[in-house]
C-alpha cells in the first residue's frame, strides 16, 4: 500500500502584509516539505524578516493562511501560538539574541526549559551534544561576552536545533559574520538541519548562502517568484 503524502512542514497561500496604508508584500504563496531547505531573497526593504516573523506567529498578516502541518496559525490565539513555537519552531536571529546573563549551557537549553520547566538529566545530555555538534563542547559554562560572533551564531543554531522542531527558520544568519566564518556557519547549519529532518526556511543577501538551498524564492512586493 502506498503511504499518503505527508502534509507540508509549512503552507502559505495569498499572504499579505501592510503597515497603514503602504504594502510590504501581497499574494505570497509557497510550500515547504519536511526536510527541504528554501532560500528567500529579495531586494532589501522588500519584507523577508517580516515573512519569518509572520511564519513564526511572531508578527500578524492582513490577508491569506499560514499552515504548519495542519495547524492553521491564524486561527490560534497569541498564547497558543507561543505554545505552537515553543514545540516546533527553531528561530535563528541576524543578531543572535542570546541572553547575556545565562552562560552558554542555559542558552541553548533555554527552549526545554520553556517545555519542561527544567533541565533534567536527559535535557543536559541533549544540550551538551548539540553544544559538541556546533563545535562548542566545553563552552557551556562561558558567558556570551566572552565569545566571539561565530561562536555565538553557533550558541544560536545550537539552541534553535536542541527540542528538535520539525520548521527551522533563519534570518540573514551570516550578515554579521566574515567569509569564512559565514561559511562554517552555513555548513553547520544545513548539516544540521538535514540531520534532523528539519525544514528550513533561510532569509538571505548571500548568495553562497542561497546556493546550498534545493529551491532559491525571490520575495516580491507582488508575491513570491523563481529567479
Amino acid at each position: 500500500m502506498t503511504p499518503p503524502p505527508r502534509l507540508p512542514a509549512i503552507a502559505v497561500e495569498g499572504l499579505a502584509k501592510h503597515y497603514a496604508s503602504a504594502s510590504v508584500f501581497q499574494d505570497v504563496s509557497f510550500s515547504v516539505a519536511p526536510g527541504e531547505l528554501v532560500a528567500i531573497v529579495g531586494e532589501s526593504g522588500v519584507g523577508k524578516s517580516t515573512l519569518l516573523n509572520c511564519l513564526a506567529g511572531l508578527d500578524s498578516w492582513d490577508a491569506g493562511r499560514i499552515v504548519h502541518a495542519g495547524t492553521d496559525l491564524g486561527a490560534l490565539s497569541d498564547d497558543q501560538r507561543a505554545v505552537w513555537r515553543r514545540a516546533h519552531l527553531g528561530f535563528v536571529f541576524q543578531a543572535f539574541h542570546v541572553l547575556p546573563h545565562l552562560d552558554v549551557a542555559q542558552n541553548v537549553g533555554l527552549p526545554l526549559m520553556l517545555l519542561g520547566g527544567r533541565l533534567d538529566a536527559a535535557a543536559l545530555a541533549r544540550v551538551e551534544s548539540m553544544l559538541d555538534a556546533v563545535g562548542l563542547g566545553g563552552l557551556g559554562t562561558r558567558l556570551p561576552q566572552q565569545l566571539s560572533g561565530g561562536q555565538l551564531q553557533r550558541v544560536a543554531i545550537a539552541r534553535a536545533l536542541v527540542h528538535r522542531p520539525r520548521l527551522l527558520l533563519a534570518d540573514e544568519p551570516t550578515g554579521n559574520l566574515d567569509p569564512a566564518t559565514a561559511t562554517r556557519v552555513m555548513d553547520l547549519l544545513t548539516a544540521q538541519a538535514r540531520e534532523a529532518g528539519a525544514a528550513l526556511v533561510l532569509a538571505t543577501h548571500s548568495r553562497d548562502a542561497a546556493r546550498r538551498a534545493d529551491r532559491v524564492l525571490q520575495l516580491r512586493e507582488d508575491g513570491m517568484h523563481t529567479p
